[in-house]
């Protein structure tokens, strides 16, 4: 009967621990982490990450780090989750202390959100990252193979080196056994120093090397002339500075404004045309700061000074130049005209139709102004010669596709050429006069 109490106390202590490791199974386990990733996603990710800290905090086994080091329960997320504010304005300590140091941004309320959605989510966030799964047969034979590559590699050496050094061996013998017979034939073998004249005096006394290398050398003279004089006015790469910074990296790429938005005479006209500033402020009566990404500017955009405080600048010149006030939200007829720099300048002897190429022919503006949704700043990125053109006309084949104006003559002229495709040259894009009047 002696031992009865301490049996009596291991069963409660076996007990004890029973119920702890229940509750706690239950604590952690209670959601569904597959379905907690997916509400992650769709409601926390924007602000949140797991591992690292964004607008909010990281989010990675935050149920078991508030337990521990606050004494915050479940039942203290879940008011939190679904209205934060309430619970800052209660005066909880630690949700004042969270706001006010993520400079008095409150959580957005999810009041949608039920206590099994929060669960999940808690159970995402708690779930360990899934380790690789690498099967035994694969291990070994990617073992197997990889010891199998070295030995034939190390027997593929052996092999040639053992030839290698068979050649070297006759080639010595053969060597030996040649001068033996020159010696029985009494042959000298050692040969006397021939005295030579210089090459340069060589070559001046040759009458025929040194026409040669006069042609050769007027010749490449006058091709290198001619190659140099044939970039004069080509202004590949020509990016100047504009008096109010644009970039369509951020407007036609982060943004994907498309260009016919701002240019868009190109669909109708001749030119593409410079928008006026009044297609800017569209926009920018409502967008009058930059805010740019969560993470900040890019090392890149801060060598070149491209900081958020940079580009909205640039929008305040846009306000002072038409004429904006800003605090009041109206226009106080005080403008100025912005003197933009013109990039792509063709001579005055050629003409160019923006729609006739974009409307028509379904070219695409990156054809020729290369990616402009990748340009910080916009420069001529083709060269723009004759050449280039021609060569575009010779490959480009007509677009037919949902396009009657080619319709008629595609027809006629590919029975002509017996082609199922006509290139822009077949249809007479090589006549002088279509570019030069």
């Amino acid at each position: 009967m002696k031992g009865f109490p301490n049996l009596l106390k291991q069963a409660f202590l076996s007990l004890v621990l029973v119920v702890s490791a229940t509750s706690l199974s239950f604590g952690q386990d209670g959601g569904d982490p597959a379905k907690g990733k997916q509400l992650f996603n769709q409601n926390c990710a924007a602000c949140h990450a797991l591992n690292r800290k964004m607008t909010g905090p990281a989010l990675a086994n935050v149920e078991s780090r508030l337990a521990e080091d606050e004494g915050l329960d479940r039942e203290w997320l879940y008011a939190w989750i679904k209205n934060s504010s309430g619970v800052i304005n209660s005066g909880d300590d630690y949700a004042n202390r969270i706001y006010n140091e993520y400079n008095k941004a409150a959580m957005t309320a999810f009041p949608t959100l039920s206590n099994e959605d929060i669960d999940n989510i808690l159970a995402y966030t708690a779930a360990p990252p899934p380790a690789p799964v690498v099967s035994a047969a694969t291990a070994t034979a990617a073992a197997s193979s990889s010891e199998g590559n070295g030995a034939n590699s190390d027997l593929v050496l052996a092999v040639l080196s053992f030839v290698l050094l068979v050649l070297v061996a006759m080639l010595v013998l053969v060597n030996r056994t040649l001068r033996q017979i020159a010696v029985a034939n009494g042959i000298d073998v050692e040969k006397e120093k021939v005295q030579r004249l210089p090459l340069w005096k060589a070559f001046a006394q040759n009458q025929f090397l040194v026409f040669v290398s006069v042609v050769i050398l007027l010749l490449s003279s006058a091709y290198f002339a001619y190659a140099y004089m044939m970039q004069v006015g080509i202004d590949q790469g020509y990016a100047p500075v504009q008096p109010i910074h644009y970039s369509h990296k951020i407007h036609a790429g982060d943004n994907k404004i498309e260009c016919t938005y701002c240019h868009s005479s190109a669909r109708v006209s001749k030119h593409s045309g410079i928008p006026s500033l009044n297609v800017c402020m569209n926009c920018h009566k409502s967008i009058y700061e930059y805010t740019g990404n969560p993470e900040g500017p890019s090392a890149e955009d801060l060598a070149n000074g491209y900081t958020n405080e940079f580009y909205t600048g640039e929008i305040k010149k846009l306000y002072k130049a038409v004429g904006w006030d800003e605090e009041n939200q109206r226009y106080t007829g005080e403008s100025y005209p912005v003197e933009w720099v013109r990039i792509h300048n063709l001579p005055d002897f050629v003409y160019f139709n923006h729609s006739q190429h974009y409307s028509v022919a379904g070219v695409e503006c990156q054809t020729c102004h290369g990616p402009v949704e990748e340009m910080e700043v916009m420069y001529q990125y083709a060269p723009l010669t004759m050449g280039w053109c021609i060569n575009c006309h010779r490959e480009t084949n007509v677009q037919l596709t949902s396009n009657p104006y080619y319709e008629k003559i595609h027809e006629e002229l590919s029975k002509k050429y017996g082609v199922d495709e006509l290139t822009a040259a077949q249809m007479g894009g090589l006549e002088c006069g279509k570019c030069h009047y």
